[in-house]
């Protein structure tokens, strides 16, 4: 099989209800891509679904986190030599249509990462009030180490260059990894630059950060992002 470029990485943790549009979106809005789902051990149809209609698929053994199964995806990209990478989420919010944009953005540019930011033009699903507050939180976090504003800091919907895609097969964080990451690649010397995109609500089942997990994750991703900026691991 002929690959491309530029590829698409799917983590995918119980998207059944989800997974085929995410999928067929990709196919018909972002024709200069190949794909790949990471399935990680899900425990509804995401798996069987996959192999009904011949996805690209590579599931993981057990349930890794989403840190995992992207890293999982970077790995992907490294060992089939793919020039571009960019993350989808599985539950379909990530619009495909801006994909193709992104990718000529990159391709022609000095940028080593691109973040497509919902809060740029305000359009589209905005997310919850209390991860906006979160996320307003972290842009200011990350401006304070860096000295660089990034609106949308905790969008997956980040396309990298081999530069990044190496890096980040070698070593990425475990979980809730954006911010982190965007330090870490501000702070290498590396390019980082944002475009507005529009993101869709969540197309079935709920998200798995609770209240409580999102107290955590502040706490956490706010120490990864001070040790990322100080060269820390």
């Amino acid at each position: 099989m002929q690959r491309r470029n530029k590829l698409v990485i799917i983590p995918a943790y119980n998207e059944a209800g989800c997974i085929v549009n995410t999928i067929e979106d990709i196919r018909q809005n972002a024709p200069s891509f190949d794909y790949v789902v990471i399935n990680d051990c899900s425990r509804d149809e995401t798996g069987e679904l996959c192999e009904k209609y011949h996805y690209n698929v590579v599931n993981l053994p057990i349930n890794s986190g989403i840190g995992a199964a992207v890293q999982t995806g970077y790995m992907y990209a490294k060992r089939y030599g793919y020039e571009y990478a960019i993350q989808v989420d599985g539950d379909g919010q990530h619009d495909a249509s801006f994909l193709e944009e992104m990718a000529e953005i990159i391709e022609n540019s000095d940028v080593n990462m691109l973040i497509g930011s919902r809060f740029i033009e305000k359009e589209g699903f905005q997310s919850t009030g209390l991860r906006r507050f979160g996320i307003r939180y972290f842009t200011a976090l990350i401006m304070l180490l860096t000295g660089q504003r990034v609106t949308d800091p905790t969008s997956g919907m980040r396309i990298v260059d081999r530069k990044v895609i190496n890096m980040f097969a070698e070593d990425y964080p475990k979980d809730y990894p954006e911010p982190e990451t965007a330090v870490t690649i501000i702070k290498n010397g590396l390019v980082v630059k944002e475009i507005p995109v529009r993101m869709k609500e969540r197309q079935a089942g709920v998200s798995s950060i609770s209240f409580k997990k999102s107290v955590y994750y502040m706490v956490k991703v706010s120490l990864a992002c001070f040790m990322a900026a100080i060269g820390v691991k």
